[in-house]
């Protein structure tokens, strides 16, 4: 007597096999049985004629360390089929915080109407348990955190006692359950650091088995120059590599693309574990003040907005930004996703073209203005990438797939601004267009990408495969409807033809609605 038996399913098991038919069988929160159970009886059966049933999506590029506590249902993730998620990534993570680093992250749980009331992973880990959460969550640890929390925003190096500061906060992140270490390379502080300090903490990160995973210093211009960098932290630091949402930025890098698999391939050949993750759409998000100069960051909020008033200083600033971006078109590219201020709210959705034009002044005048109303707190997304090279990026066998965006709602407080669809999309937008109407990729190995292989990564032995004896965290969907209905303009929309959605045995999805379940585990490594 199983509690839930979901029957006559296409089962794709998450190895990358052939699907075949068959049953699947669940008692508690693992599966109980696998195969032909025609005989069975259950609690609960469900009859998945016409359906497929999957292990549940792992979003191995997630950052959700602040909206899960925000908003437990964790909807815009498990609606799509994620049933695991690992945040931290891009040199941000929940812990540690101190000094610098926690002032500058209050303005972030702010607007989410929460207190920052944790310094270390650990007792983050613990409010998580605590409040609950619909999906399994894991995280790794941010270089920012470490250097914000130590350094702070100055471009320098670290001194020794820093150093070995930075290693304790690390070491103490990782036997909390962290999952490895993660950079952000083109942010600050993290912008500021050397290649040698990364490989001292990666080595320190091999002391407990973990992965360094890095947004790498340019995805553009010096695509090449970062992917070299990164394999050469996890070859030093004797640990797998992970490259964050692998890119080529900019039409006219967009022909490196071969070069950075040649760069990748080789490196595994000799050894190193290197792979990479993907979102499958051709723009990207982040923060608006990303098309500044590095050297406009260093010292913190204060010294940067103080830089955007001073006439000097923002002439240098459009000298570098037009060398850069020397196309009136660019600014059509950049579009506003969220900002902080009721003033500027209508400005949500609308390019920085727009927003210029609006304001009446020139697109750089305009970009420092709108920065200073906001004090820095506006989100963009710019589209700047090539469908070939996606559909040629998603075909590695080593690209996995991660919708590098935090689980939202599309209602209550994390429903803020007109975030990236990928936020809503991903998972589903992989089968309807890349599978389905583009056939670059089979059912099966989408699948394999979003199951076993972050869990391979990651070493989470008992998720990522439909096996006896494995957590109960499965999805039930539609193959032939199952799509995206998130866009750029209207990016609060669930996906289509997900049916179902178990983690660790209990329904969180179930014909098509939250059922309001928290099952969820914190995934301590």
């Amino acid at each position: 007597m199983f509690d839930i038996l979901i029957k006559n399913a296409r089962i794709v098991d998450g190895t990358g096999s052939p699907s075949f038919q068959g049953s699947v069988g669940i008692k508690g929160e693992k599966i109980s049985a696998v195969g032909d159970l025609s005989d069975a009886q259950a609690g609960t059966v469900i009859d998945a004629n016409g359906l497929a049933v999957s292990p549940g999506f792992i979003d191995i590029h997630a950052h959700s360390e602040f909206t899960l506590l925000a908003d437990p249902r964790g909807e815009g993730k498990v609606m799509q089929g994620v049933t695991t998620e690992i945040s931290g990534n891009c040199g941000l993570s929940a812990g540690p915080l101190y000094g610098d680093y926690f002032e500058r992250r209050k303005g972030d749980l702010k607007e989410l109407g929460l207190d920052l009331s944790w310094h270390d992973l650990d007792e983050y880990f613990d409010l998580v348990e605590t409040v609950g959460t619909s999906l399994n969550f894991a995280s790794l640890i941010g270089h920012g955190n470490l250097r914000g929390s130590v350094v702070g925003y100055g471009n320098r190096k670290p001194t020794e006692k820093e150093m070995e500061r930075m290693k304790s906060l690390l070491r103490d992140s990782m036997k909390a359950g962290g999952f490895g270490l993660s950079s952000g390379l083109i942010y600050p502080p993290g912008v500021y650091s050397e290649t040698e300090e990364l490989v001292e903490l990666a080595k320190v990160v091999k002391e407990f088995g973990g992965i360094y995973a890095s947004h790498m210093r340019s995805e553009g211009d010096k695509l090449l120059e970062a992917i070299s960098e990164a394999i050469r932290i996890g070859e030093e630091g004797e640990i797998p590599v992970q490259i964050s949402h692998l890119k080529t930025g900019g039409e006219r890098n967009w022909h490196k693309l071969e070069e950075a698999f040649e760069l990748i391939e080789a490196a595994r050949l000799r050894g190193v574990d290197v792979t990479a993750d993907r979102y499958p759409y051709i723009a990207s998000s982040t923060d608006l003040d990303a098309i500044l100069p590095s050297w406009a960051y260093e010292g913190g909020v204060d010294e940067e907005l103080k830089r955007l008033s001073d006439h000097d200083t923002r002439d240098r600033l459009k000298k570098e930004i037009l060398t850069q971006h020397p196309k009136d078109d660019y600014w059509e590219t950049v579009m506003v996703a969220a900002v902080d201020t009721e003033k500027n709210r209508s400005f949500e959705g609308k390019t920085m073209a727009e927003v210029a034009r609006e304001m009446k002044k020139e697109p750089c005048d305009a970009l420092f203005d709108f920065l200073r109303e906001e004090k820095l707190r506006i989100s963009a997304i710019y589209f700047s990438m090539s469908e070939e090279n996606l559909r040629r990026i998603l075909q590695r066998p080593y690209v996995m797939i991660g919708s590098d965006s935090s689980a939202r709602a599309i209602n209550g407080p994390t429903r803020l601004g007109k975030p990236h669809p990928r936020t809503f999309g991903s998972f589903p937008r992989v089968f309807s267009k890349f599978v389905r109407e583009e056939k670059v990729l089979t059912l099966e190995d989408a699948v394999r990408k979003m199951t076993s292989l972050p869990a391979q990564r990651l070493g989470l032995k008992d998720r990522g495969v439909i096996k006896k004896g494995g957590f109960a965290d499965l999805v039930v969907f539609n193959p032939a409807r199952v799509h995206d209905t998130a866009s750029y303009t209207e990016p609060y929309a669930y996906p289509m033809g997900i049916r179902h959605v178990i983690v660790n045995g209990v329904f969180v999805v179930r014909d098509g609605a939250h059922t309001g379940a928290m099952p969820g585990k914190v995934l301590r490594k």
